[in-house]
């Protein structure tokens, strides 16, 4: 068993797989099995994996989906294949940088040692931004999109989530709760931040551990904030349907861990969870009084007026 595992999700990435396979093998920290799951690749991905196993075969897990199960689903699912005491989450299209793993895990256990290794514990970082070869957009994916990293609470991460998945590391006492796999959850990083922001702490390292690659086939991506701002005005009707899915995120983390809870917890999930079952005065109140905000000014007066 290695002290890291790895996930990671492909599918139809053979364009950037092998740099980012090459990335991995060329970090600092060696102690560490990847996982690779594949959601059904028609292109040449599984032709990439099998060489770099067959290379390397006491690194390397391969895992084919018997179906597509879309990315979220890709990732959580693989958590569950892994045996190592840390996890990390990694993007089949980005460049790691040589620290990457070592800075982080360093970060993780300096946590441990002041809040014991028992606590689920998720760290994240900055990522540098670049285009798909590999120049520089931004040194700072967090001042690129605008988002405030260190607002990392579980009121802000309900309705926005800060960590970017592929920097991310989170412990077993994290992977333990993952006892049965989310049918809401939006987004794999996301979920696990709120699992984390529930029942432990989270830790943001202030530097960038990866070369973050922006291209026409993101899923997600790191939009800047201009760009942010202009797509979510000419989409009004998209936004109050995601904050609608974001409340059935937070109903479906209640109804898995309200036991394992605070109440006070439970109650900031549940309100969250009932908004739109408020009548719009009592939906304001619950915004300021828990703290159901998002990174900036624009961001939270788009919430005010939608939710």
């Amino acid at each position: 068993m290695s002290e890291v595992s790895i996930v990671l999700a492909t599918y139809n990435g053979a364009e950037y797989l092998e740099e980012q396979l090459d990335s991995i093998l060329e970090n600092t920290f060696t102690d560490w099995t990847l996982y690779i799951c594949d959601d059904g690749s028609t292109d040449r991905t599984l032709d990439i994996i099998e060489t770099y196993q067959s290379r390397y075969p006491d690194k390397i897990i391969a895992h084919q989906n018997s179906v597509n199960m879309g990315v979220t689903l890709n990732f959580l699912d693989g958590v569950t294949r892994t045996d190592g005491k840390y996890i990390m989450f990694c993007d089949q299209d980005d460049v790691w940088m040589p620290h990457k793993i070592e800075r982080t895990l360093e970060a993780m256990k300096e946590k441990e040692q002041e809040i014991g290794e028992n606590q689920a514990i998720a760290v994240f970082t900055d990522a540098k931004v670049v285009d798909g070869v590999m120049r520089t957009l931004d040194s700072s994916f967090f001042r690129h999109t605008g988002l405030q990293a260190k607002k990392h609470d579980l009121a802000h991460l309900l309705i926005e989530n800060k960590l970017i998945g592929c920097t991310m590391m989170f412990n077993r006492a994290v992977a333990n709760k993952m006892r049965k796999i989310p049918t809401r959850a939006r987004y794999h990083d996301w979920w696990i931040a709120l699992i984390a922001a529930a029942f432990g702490e989270i830790v943001y390292v202030d530097e960038p551990t990866i070369n973050y690659r922006q291209h026409a086939r993101n899923v997600v991506g790191g939009k800047t904030y201009a760009k942010y701002t202009v797509e979510r005005l000419l989409s009004l009707k998209e936004q109050k349907l995601s904050l609608v899915e974001d409340e059935r995120q937070a109903f479906e983390l209640l109804n898995l861990y309200q036991d394992e809870m605070t109440e006070e917890q439970a109650s900031i999930i549940r309100d969250f969870a009932s908004l739109h079952s408020m009548n719009w005065f009592e939906r304001r109140v619950k915004l300021f009084h828990h703290g159901f905000w998002k990174s900036g000014l624009i961001r939270n007066v788009g919430v005010f007026l939608l939710v």
